[in-house]
């Protein structure tokens, strides 16, 4: 390993470091390592061909990403919020902004719209992180929060319809207007036919492999495919693997797609921010910086006013309606990723030297955010705003519906369980690897997703809430992958109530000595029901056979005797 590979790294180690000290997002710190390892300051690296590679793999997995999270079920469920008070806020700043876009540069008209619809959408990444660490996501701000960034991401459809237009240098905004509905109703459509009758079945021969392994690489072939095919149109590839992203998003395994990529998520994205940093015309900047500090600034101003007033004509109250808009109001990646698609493809509706001055305004906007919380905090603490008030006024409405139960299994017994919650209206998730069995439940009524139940991700996206979620039922067969689940249960919610299905005493002693409520041991168990049934036969009392039972399975089973072992 080369010196300057081992500064690099070192480099980005002490960079996220700090950034998460400061609570700050860890991709800005990738494309601070990124500006620092690059010719302007220690010149480590320079833009070869295999940094451009990686950052071109970066750019295809960011919007793959951000393709994946658009789902039009969600979209639906959450729609009087996303289309009511997220166009709103969107519509609001860009009404602000094209004005003030229009009178200090010479941009195309569509050009100047396109750049203030961009500056209006915030960063996902880091607004989730904030709320997680201030543990507001479920409150009622948090949803709106929430919801706002789920519009965001349903506006990069039509913006990205955008980008090929503006390649072709089209000055007819009648046209124009067209062109992008046409492509961007097309191709949601188009997504939900091909997810429906081909990517569900692909996904559903690999998904029989039981292979990691093959189901990350169908999910790389898949977005590959798509970005050539677009390419070969003549559109840019980034669209095919937000195409592809939102083709996941809309079949049966979007969970388990979510958790397969989520381990190469941080290294993938790193990759394009690193190469974004390297990419950046530090000197330019330099020479330019007080354009830059003044245009971020503004941009948080202009958002954070733009926001307020939106959230308070839809009767959000002052404090929320605040805390909301200041959490909102930077820039985002998108925008950063669209800059970047723009400079890879050589689309010039907005100059070079102003796509330079507008990534450093998102990239600084970004970074002020957390900072303005801190003081925001201190204010609020100090009594200088809104009298003080406790923070736990606010509304604990969570996003979504939380199951009250989550069954890990879903054969038999599974069905079983899910029957009798059904009856008496307990709302239910399962969890199934068999996509046989996945398909055939959802089918039957049944409220099952596909994925690994031991995976973390996979838990979450089922609706997996500590303190929310009542109980966990285990219902596999399979000990180990039953062990797994424990653990992953206990990092997520430590008190979790779990009922698991055992093969033997032996087994479920040991899901018990983990912390498991109850461990039910199948072959005891049915034993019982027969010998119950012999007795009953032999003209014993029912009375008599529910005091021996009691007594068998008194202290987990103890007064059963150890089976002979005859191998």
């Amino acid at each position: 390993m080369s010196t300057a590979t081992l500064i690099f790294f070192v480099i980005a180690f002490v960079a996220v470091f700090f950034m998460r000290l400061f609570k700050m997002g860890t991709l800005l710190a990738f494309l601070l390592t990124g500006i620092l390892a690059g010719q302007h300051v220690f010149g480590l690296f320079e833009l070869s061909g295999t940094w451009n590679f990686l950052g071109d793999l970066g750019i295809m997995f960011l919007w793959f990403n951000i393709g994946l999270q658009i789902n039009m079920q969600r979209l639906w469920q959450l729609r009087h919020t996303i289309f009511g008070l997220g166009a709103s806020q969107v519509l609001m700043v860009a009404v602000m902004l094209f004005p003030i876009l229009v009178g200090v540069t010479s941009w195309t008209l569509l050009g100047t719209i396109m750049m203030a619809l961009i500056l209006a959408m915030s960063s996902t990444s880091e607004d989730l992180q904030i709320l997680i660490d201030r543990n507001q996501l479920q409150t009622n701000m948090g949803r709106q929060t929430f919801s706002i960034l789920l519009f965001q991401d349903l506006l990069s459809i039509p913006l990205l319809a955008m980008l090929p237009i503006m390649a072709g240098k089209s000055i007819n905004l009648g046209a124009s207007a067209i062109d992008i509905l046409v492509m961007s109703v097309g191709l949601i459509v188009g997504v939900i036919i091909v997810s429906k009758f081909i990517i569900n079945p692909l996904m559903r021969l690999v998904a029989k492999l039981q292979s990691q392994e093959v189901f990350v690489l169908a999910i790389m072939v898949n977005i590959a495919v798509w970005a050539v095919v677009l390419n070969l149109m003549g559109l840019p590839s980034a669209l095919g693997a937000f195409l592809a992203g939102m083709l996941m998003s809309e079949t049966i395994y979007r969970h388990q797609v979510n958790a397969a990529v989520e381990p190469y998520a941080m290294l993938f994205l790193s990759f394009f921010f690193i190469v974004l940093g390297m990419g950046i015309n530090l000197p330019f900047l330099i020479d330019h910086w007080a354009m830059v500090i003044v245009g971020a600034v503004g941009l948080v101003a202009i958002k954070f006013c733009a926001l307020y007033i939106v959230a308070r004509v839809r009767h959000v109250s002052g404090r929320e309606s605040s805390l909301m808009s200041l959490i909102l109001a930077q820039g985002g990646e998108f925008g950063l990723l669209i800059l970047q698609t723009m400079k890879t493809n050589n689309i010039s509706a907005v100059p070079a030297e102003h796509q330079e001055i507008l990534t450093a305004v998102i990239i600084v906007s970004i970074m002020m955010t957390p900072i303005l919380l801190l003081i925001y905090d201190q204010l609020l603490k100090a009594g200088r705003v809104f009298g003080g008030r406790s923070n736990k006024k606010l509304s604990e409405k969570i996003t979504e519906e939380t199951p009250t139960v989550i069954i890990c299994g879903f054969g038999r017994m599974g069905q079983i369980i899910a029957q009798m919650l059904s009856s008496e209206k307990i709302s239910y998730v399962a969890i199934d690897a068999n996509v046989d069995e996945v398909v055939m439940a959802r089918e039957s009524g049944y409220n099952v997703i596909y994925g690994e139940s031991r995976k973390k991700a996979i838990l979450l996206a089922a609706g997996l809430k500590p303190r929310k979620t009542r109980a966990v039922v285990i219902a596999l067969n399979d000990e180990s992958v039953a062990q797994d689940i424990v653990q992953t249960l206990q990092s997520i919610a430590p008190r979790m109530k779990i009922f698991a299905r055992a093969h033997n005493l032996k087994s479920s002693r040991e899901l018990i000595r983990m912390g498991v409520k109850s461990a039910t041991p199948e072959i005891i168990e049915s034993s019982f029901i027969v010998g119950s049934k012999v007795m009953q036969g032999l003209g014993l009392s029912n009375a008599k056979i529910n005091a021996l039972m009691e007594f068998l399975r008194s202290d987990e089973y103890a007064n059963v005797k150890k089976p002979i072992d005859t191998k």
